[in-house]
C-alpha cells in the first residue's frame, strides 16, 4: 500500500463539536395582561413569549380569575397559548380572585410552592414561587424561583432579599435560579444583599429592576442577554438570559 494511502486511512474522523446544555430563561412582568394601550391581551403576550423561545418563564403580576381580567386563569391560558406547563403562586386575594406569580416551562414542573416574603402593614403581600424543573435536554433538575418584591420600601426589599438568602443557601441542593421584578436598581442595598452573599446577576450590565440571577456555586455561564424594545404589551419589557451549564 502506498504511504499516502496508509496516512489517509489512519486520519482521524472529524466529529461534530459537543456543546453543553443550555437554558433560555425569561422574566416578564405582564401587568395582569394589560398593555400600555389599555388593552387586556394575553394572546399578544403569548406571541412575544413564543418569539423569544424560552425554556422557562417567570411571570409577575398575574391574575387568576379576577373580575378585572374577566375571571380568566391567566397562567393556565398563557400555558395553552405557548404550549408550556404552568404553576401559579398566590401573593394576595384580589377583586374576586387571586394575584401573584406564575411559572411557565417546556419541561415538567414539580412541587410548586409559594414562599411568603416579609412585608409590613399597608404594603402588598409578596411571595417567591418556587418550582422544581425537570429538564430532558441534559440539564440537571433545578429550582426556578420567580418573585416580585415590594415597590413601596427599600428596607422591605432588603428584608425580602435576606429572606431569599435564607430560603436558598449559597451551596448545596439542586441549582437555583432567581428571576423576577425586584423593584431595585443595581448597587442598591437590596441587590447588594444578594450579590455580596451568593448571587450572580446574569443580566448585568443591562439590569434595571428585572433580573435573572444564579448562585455563585452553580456552574452556569451567561451566553446571551436580550431585552426587546417592547413597550406596549406591558409596562415592563421582557428580559431573556441564555445560560450554559458547565457542570458534570
Amino acid at each position: 500500500m502506498p504511504r499516502r494511502t496508509l496516512l489517509a486511512a489512519l486520519a482521524p474522523i472529524a466529529l461534530p463539536a459537543q456543546t453543553n446544555p443550555r437554558l433560555r430563561i425569561l422574566t416578564y412582568n405582564i401587568h395582569h395582561g394589560e398593555g400600555t394601550d389599555g388593552k387586556l391581551d394575553l394572546a399578544r403576550l403569548a406571541r412575544i413569549i413564543n418569539g423569544l423561545n424560552p425554556d422557562v418563564v417567570a411571570l409577575q403580576e398575574v391574575d387568576r380569575r379576577t373580575n378585572r381580567s374577566a375571571q380568566v386563569d391567566q397562567a393556565a391560558r398563557l400555558a395553552e397559548l405557548t404550549g408550556m406547563h404552568s404553576a401559579f403562586g398566590t401573593a394576595l386575594y384580589y377583586d374576586g380572585g387571586e394575584y401573584g406569580e406564575a411559572v411557565l416551562s417546556r419541561f415538567p414542573i414539580a412541587a410548586p410552592k409559594a414562599r411568603r416574603l416579609p412585608f409590613h402593614p399597608g404594603q402588598e403581600p409578596r411571595t417567591a414561587l418556587e418550582a422544581t424543573i425537570r429538564p430532558d435536554n441534559g440539564l440537571p433538575e433545578f429550582l426556578l424561583v420567580g418573585t416580585h418584591w415590594c415597590h413601596q420600601s427599600s428596607d422591605t426589599r432588603t428584608e425580602q432579599a435576606e429572606q431569599t438568602n435564607r430560603l436558598y443557601p449559597a451551596q448545596g441542593g439542586p441549582p437555583v435560579i432567581l428571576a423576577g421584578d425586584l423593584n431595585a436598581r443595581p448597587g442598591s442595598p437590596p441587590i447588594n444583599t444578594l450579590i455580596e452573599r451568593q448571587w450572580v446577576d446574569a443580566v448585568a450590565p443591562e439590569s434595571k429592576i428585572d433580573y435573572v440571577l444564579y448562585r455563585q456555586s452553580d456552574p452556569w455561564r451567561v451566553l446571551e442577554v436580550a431585552i426587546p424594545e417592547e413597550d406596549v404589551a406591558s409596562d415592563h419589557r421582557p428580559v431573556l438570559a441564555v445560560l450554559e451549564w458547565r457542570g458534570a
